[in-house]
């Protein structure tokens, strides 16, 4: 067969548009190249996609199936003519981002939606972890971004980070727990309840306990669904206390007797030899600027 993408974009369009005449206006041919150009096809295919009895073109059943295969055939030569597009740019064909299961989770999804417009043929890969294994998957090449708390735990060094905001952490208890009467509770009357602490996944590393009873947990939306069953209590990010998944069956407490740092960095890490594509580049400044305009 010796048909040719000019025929069957010729072909699409006309039915898209309802007739050659329209298909034409759409190419900017005259109708006359648009007419030949499906009769050609026909001749090639071995049988007629139109029947030409009524006014307008109508598709025949063998027609309607070629249609779905046409377009077919063009959409993955769009996609096609993207990808090497793609790589003459040096833009990224994939990208694996590592995120801290703690980020605000709202801000990150419409992000996420941005890239997908922009960026349509991207593959995107995004895995969830606690803030030390970001730093870690990225560092090993697991990931080739991450975005995480940073608090006062050292970053292996073949690591950049970009600072893009603070985050308080909040104090929370659950509504029925003994500690819930104390709306500014002391070290020593916290002490005397079950701390839950948050920790990375492999258990390398985890945040100091204030309480001597205590448990380690990898994942502050657990931690919190725990602190709601009357587990213990918790430090965790205020977008998490404040969230409306949990809002009513917490109670958040103050925290002015807690002598340890309670702001948290969120930023973004990147490995310092390895150069960055346009796709990071964006999503480096998208970050940033979504959080300067909070």
């Amino acid at each position: 067969m010796n048909w040719s993408l000019y025929q069957l974009e010729a072909f699409v369009l006309s039915v898209k548009y309802g007739s050659f005449s329209a298909a034409a206006r759409k190419l900017g041919r005259a109708q006359s190249r648009i007419s030949t150009a499906i009769g050609h096809l026909e001749d090639d295919l071995g049988f007629e996609l139109f029947d030409r009895s009524a006014r307008l073109p109508v598709l025949t059943p063998c027609g309607e199936d070629m249609f779905i295969e046409a377009q077919a055939v063009l959409q993955q030569c769009q996609r096609l003519e993207s990808r090497a597009m793609t790589l003459s740019t040096g833009q990224e064909i994939s990208l694996t981002v590592a995120m801290d299961e703690a980020v605000p989770i709202n801000a990150f999804e419409s992000l996420f939606e941005q890239v997908s417009i922009k960026f349509p043929l991207l593959k995107l890969t995004i895995i969830n972890g606690s803030q030390d294994d970001i730093g870690l998957w990225v560092d090993e090449g697991k990931a080739d971004m991450g975005i995480l708390f940073h608090s006062r735990n050292e970053l292996p060094e073949s690591l950049e980070f970009m600072s893009i905001g603070q985050f308080k952490q909040s104090l929370i208890v659950s509504v029925n727990h003994p500690l819930a009467q104390f709306p500014a509770p002391k070290i020593k009357e916290l002490n005397q309840h079950r701390q839950l602490v948050i920790r990375d996944r492999m258990g390398d590393k985890q945040a100091k306990a204030l309480a001597a009873n205590h448990w380690y947990i990898d994942s502050y939306y657990y931690m919190t669904a725990l602190v709601i069953r009357g587990v213990g209590w918790a430090l965790v990010p205020e977008h998490i206390a404040n969230s409306e998944w949990y809002s009513d069956d917490i109670v958040t407490l103050s925290t002015e007797h807690i002598p340890s740092p309670l702001l948290v960095e969120i930023g973004v890490v990147n490995r310092r030899d390895q150069a960055y594509g346009p796709v990071m580049e964006w999503i480096f400044l998208e970050i940033e600027s979504m959080f300067r305009t909070k």
